[in-house]
């Protein structure tokens, strides 16, 4: 095997959200919350639209192409966007995606967006015409701990993860109503936070029931909003003077479900995540060559307080089943071992899905950057981000800072506010044909490349074209050739004995008349 170029340094030099509202509260949409967000985040760098080579914007509540109508309203340079959904991951999805162009020298310049436009109250399954994602992981919570209709299902399996860390390591109710008090005492500094305000131990623990051990306060709220991200390479960081504000990504990564046994076992906690947040910390401590111990700051997905419990352990925070010690000893606050959620997290910002793992990372850019004012964490040196998604992803990152300055950014110095204390800092408010994916167009390529199109083969082939486009807009063009002249025949046509090319059912497969029009087909057809 070749050997493999060494991977670029990936930066992040521009940030920017709005403040999390309840849905509905502002009268704004997605178009007008992109603008302003992705415009602070340009600013913030000291850069503009036109640098941006690529987008990767992260939504899950909107049709398809939303990231473009978004972006458009920011400019409309041609470059390729690409529409992210991760369930509730979808933001540190698209900024991993966005990571990942730099990394590998596809761009130096990317702008990652997340936003979300919510409907009020506990979130719901969209289409009930198809099979639910998450329907074998309800299965398997269903029977081992049953199913209470009169709860919402996310707060059951995060409720339910609790309850086995309950039993397992004698936990109480109280170590979860700690961490919602501490989050929401942390949100008070915070002036992008949904809410602001601080309540008592007592409080956290009266307040209404949603799911044993989970009372509402211990609950993150649905909620409008939007963050960014400009990413650059090492050159464009020099190129424009952006040392002192540059933080590098020194690893984000991404695990899904890691086997089976998250369908199979009795535990609730893989059922809620627990097994592929450890999986992509792993990964993230080998790639940064950063251990738990060398964090100061923590922005983790807090949906329910029970998922911030079990993934201190998960995280490598503390060892497992000592999580209510690291709580009564007040190491997860200022003052502490590591500061988590200073933000105030997502059980008091808010959670508009698409915008979460963004909002994340501006937080941690900011206190990397030493500028947070009263909720600034003191000698911040490495910073851990953790965003999870039921279906499931998860994605964690570490970060640090290129070098020692001011940590002002060309936006402060410009417009005189920091936007880490001031939201308001720049002053701004806030056809049949056409459904045939390029899947199906590769697919048919291909085939007609390798010259196994029976009667419709078209003669001498030696290169295709692709063209796919979607109104909203997005347009791709492929060019392809075959690598040396042969018979053409697949693994699969001497396996079975049939030729794809023409036969439909060559292995024993049936597909619906829109299954077969998809993008990888037309791809098919042209390597034929």
């Amino acid at each position: 095997m070749a050997a493999q170029a060494p991977k670029r340094k990936v930066y992040v030099v521009g940030v920017g959200m709005i403040k999390f509202e309840k849905p509905g509260k502002r009268d704004w949409d997605y178009p007008k919350m992109g603008q302003v967000t992705g415009l602070r985040a340009l600013e913030d760098a000291g850069i503009n639209y036109t640098d941006v080579q690529q987008a990767y914007v992260g939504y899950c509540y909107g049709d398809s192409t939303c990231g473009q109508r978004a972006l458009y309203e920011i400019g409309i340079t041609g470059i390729p966007i690409f529409n992210v959904n991760n369930n509730c991951s979808t933001g540190a999805s698209a900024l991993l995606m966005a990571k990942q162009a730099i990394q590998g020298s596809l761009a130096d310049c990317v702008l990652a967006l997340g936003f979300e436009k919510m409907e009020r109250g506990s979130l719901g399954a969209k289409f009930n015409d198809r099979t639910n994602p998450l329907d074998k992981h309800m299965l398997n919570m269903m029977e081992h701990r049953g199913f209470n209709p009169k709860s919402p299902p996310a707060a059951q399996i995060f409720g339910n993860a609790g309850i086995e860390h309950m039993e397992k390591y004698k936990t109480t109710p109280t170590h979860f109503a700690k961490i919602a008090q501490k989050n929401h005492y942390h949100s008070r500094l915070n002036p992008y936070s949904q809410f602001r305000d601080v309540y008592s131990l007592d409080q956290i623990l009266a307040s209404r029931q949603v799911f044993s051990p989970l009372t509402m306060l211990q609950c993150c709220p649905t909620s409008d909003g939007a963050a960014a991200a400009v990413l650059v390479s090492e050159d464009f960081v020099v190129r424009h003077n952006l040392q002192s504000i540059a933080i590098e990504v020194l690893a984000l990564e991404m695990a899904t479900d890691v086997s089976d046994t998250v369908f199979t076992s009795n535990s609730s906690a893989l059922v809620a995540g627990y097994g592929m947040s450890q999986q992509a910390a792993k990964k993230a401590y080998e790639s940064s060559g950063v251990t738990p111990d060398q964090v100061q700051v923590v922005e983790l997905h807090d949906c329910f307080s029970a998922n911030e419990l079990i993934t201190y352990e998960a995280l490598g925070l503390c060892k497992e089943g000592t999580a209510g010690q690291m709580i009564d000893r007040g190491d997860n606050t200022y003052g502490g071992k590591v500061v988590v959620n200073p933000s105030g997290g997502l059980i008091s910002k808010g959670h508009p899905l698409g915008a979460t793992g963004l909002a994340q990372c501006t937080e941690l850019v900011w206190q990397l950057r030493g500028i947070c004012g009263e909720r600034q964490v003191k000698g911040v040196k490495y910073a851990l981000q953790h965003n999870i998604g039921l279906g499931g992803a998860a994605v964690v990152g570490v970060y640090k800072k290129w070098k020692d300055g001011e940590g002002k950014s060309v936006g402060w110095k410009k417009y005189g506010k920091n936007a880490a204390v001031d939201e308001n800092f720049d002053g701004r408010s806030g056809s049949e044909e056409e459904q045939k994916s390029g899947l199906a167009q590769c697919t048919e390529l291909v085939w007609q490349l390798r010259g196994i199109c029976g009667e419709r083969q078209v003669k001498g082939v030696k290169y295709a074209l692709q063209h796919n486009i979607g109104l909203g807009g997005a347009a791709v063009v492929g060019v392809y050739k075959k690598w040396k002249d042969g018979e053409g025949k697949s693994v699969g046509w001497k396996k079975y004995g049939k030729n794809a090319a023409v036969d439909e059912n060559f292995d024993g497969r049936s597909g619906s008349e829109e299954e077969q029009k998809s993008g990888l087909a037309q791809c098919t057809e042209l390597v034929w």
